[in-house]
């Protein structure tokens, strides 16, 4: 028998789109075309016009998450032909990028209140077909995308994704939504599409061994120097194997961020999966892939933000999950993009949408959709969604970064599921203003002063304690933070004890603690049993 391999526990598998950090809002064609002109060109530009000022300000903590490449030795010719593949790749989403926005400029100086259908006329030659012109019930314009048509059009092109292999050894990288991955020492490119099968074959590997010829043979043809690099992200040694939980209890586990494992012996549900690799020296002890179960039976997705739909660590998922939950939106417009869609299209088959107040039940356990408000810069996105979890009689509520507006909305809520046992509640209270992420997707300007109102926030602890109050749960848990080393690169936060968010939830874990109840702040790993009776 030839000699079998596996795959190295801490070998990446990076999903990237024209060599970007591959995020929901690069894939959706009409949010990826924005992204492009006015994230990526507009980054790109600015780092070969000054490096310097990059580097300069990569060093300065109060920068952190900011439109800065960080590299550690200038890379401005390599930028100059990213450039150019770039303009050269991605000519039709560019052109879908300047068709938008003459779009909105076009409803906004001829849409006064009179029919649309004479505009349609006017509607950018490229746009025609693919959208619909609507009023609001107060008279004002805008449109909504008929997105499934886009996807199967020219400005959907899956060539322009790709995967790189590398071995990491610690949990530090640049933020990945303001610096590309260029060629460098020690990591393979591989031009393949996210819903390529050989993800899933790769993947597999880091539990069931297999001869290298047979990894090998499913990829193209490789350099004598790839070739190396590939062979050596294989090892003989065998990986950690899984214990599955065989107990009469619930099993949660906390991988970090937001993502909580939550077990029976005849049930698995992972909440927005955000996890870390072993195979290298730590810091802070974690759980990673090696500690879910063969099958994940339901992967629930709270919503569209990048450090909840973490497409590296899904993608090598998608072979062990049996149902991924996202919230449903399709509404068509521009800053709410179809997440069904989306997955779909990356190669997920088996996606399930839920709405507010809808239940999926399953064996001894009921997965209902709560409203998630807030932390949206009071945008009109859908696709969000909290989760209530009820395994017989316990049940817990993932309320991920929501932001309690309106007390009396979960008032309302609790008069239909009543009292939780646990709440896991986000509480970055002090988050970026709406362009930090949505500000590719702005045509209309926007004051400095707005945008700053409107910020990517969650709950202080007055309005945390909305919910304990409403709910009277017996736990309550802080988490969603990004505090792990393995999330900065995808959250760019970094706190110190007298940050906001971390003087608020120590007040709210405080107050907890006085009334009886047990409270914490979650960080690096955690795991719980409970008991499914009162």
């Amino acid at each position: 028998m030839k000699n079998l391999v596996y795959l190295k526990p801490n070998v990446v598998i990076e999903p990237l789109v024209e060599r970007w950090y591959a995020w929901s809002h690069i894939i959706s064609p009409a949010t990826a075309s924005m992204n492009i002109v006015k994230r990526h060109i507009e980054i790109m530009n600015s780092y070969v016009e000054s490096p310097e000022v990059h580097k300069n300000a990569i060093k300065d903590p109060k920068m952190l998450g900011g439109p800065f490449m960080d590299y550690s030795i200038d890379r401005t010719e390599d930028i100059k032909r990213l450039l150019e593949s770039t303009f050269s790749n991605q000519k039709q989403q560019i052109n879908l990028s300047f068709a938008i926005r003459k779009l909105v400029l076009l409803l906004n100086k001829e849409a006064k209140g009179q029919s649309l259908e004479e505009l349609y006329d006017k509607v950018p030659d490229i746009l025609k077909g693919y959208v619909e012109l609507v009023y609001d019930l107060n008279g004002n314009p805008s449109f909504r995308f008929y997105e499934n048509l886009l996807y199967q059009s020219e400005y959907y092109n899956s060539k322009n994704q790709s995967i790189a292999l590398w071995l990491t050894n610690n949990d530090s990288r640049p933020f990945c939504l303001s610096t590309p991955r260029l060629d460098e020492d020690g990591v393979l490119h591989l031009n393949i599409p996210f819903e390529d099968e050989f993800i899933d074959e790769l993947s597999k590997m880091k539990r069931a061994p297999r001869p290298y010829g047979e990894i090998r043979n499913l990829l193209g043809e490789l350099s004598v120097s790839e070739e190396a690099l590939f062979k050596s992200f294989f090892t003989e040694t065998p990986s950690i194997p899984y214990a599955k939980y065989e107990g009469d209890k619930i099993r949660m586990r906390y991988f970090g961020h937001a993502c909580i494992l939550i077990e029976t012996k005849d049930t698995s549900i992972l909440v927005d999966p955000l996890i870390s690799y072993y195979g290298y020296q730590s810091s802070v002890e974690h759980f990673s892939d090696y500690d879910l179960p063969e099958i994940i039976d339901y992967v629930l997705i709270t919503h569209n933000h990048q450090d909840h739909i973490l497409l590296e660590t899904l993608l090598p998922l998608r072979h062990k999950i049996k149902n991924i939950i996202v919230p449903r939106s399709g509404g068509g417009s521009l800053q709410d993009p179809c997440l069904k869609l989306m997955f779909n299209n990356i190669g997920f088959k088996n996606v399930l949408e839920i709405e507010e107040f809808s239940t999926i039940s399953f064996s001894d356990c009921k997965i209902t959709g709560i409203p998630f408000t807030g932390e949206h810069s009071d945008l009109d996105i859908k696709a969000k969604i909290c989760y209530h979890i009820k395994i017989e009689e316990f049940s817990l509520l993932f309320v991920a970064d929501s932001r309690i507006l309106e007390k009396k909305l979960y008032e309302h809520v609790h008069s239909l599921m009543g009292d939780v046992d646990v709440i896991f509640l986000g509480m970055e209270c002090d988050g970026a203003p709406l362009t930090w992420l949505y500000g590719p997707l702005v045509v209309n300007p926007l004051s400095k002063e707005h945008d700053q109102s409107r910020r990517l926030s969650g709950s202080d602890c007055k309005r945390g304690m909305f919910l304990v109050d409403i709910f009277n749960p017996y736990e309550v848990y802080v988490y969603a933070m990004g505090q792990e080393p393995w999330c900065e690169f995808i959250s760019s936060l970094k706190y110190t004890d007298e940050s906001n968010p971390i003087v608020q939830s120590d007040m709210l874990i405080n107050k907890c603690i006085s009334e009886n109840r047990i409270a914490e702040r979650l960080f690096g790993e955690k795991e719980i049993l409970y008991s499914k009776t009162k």
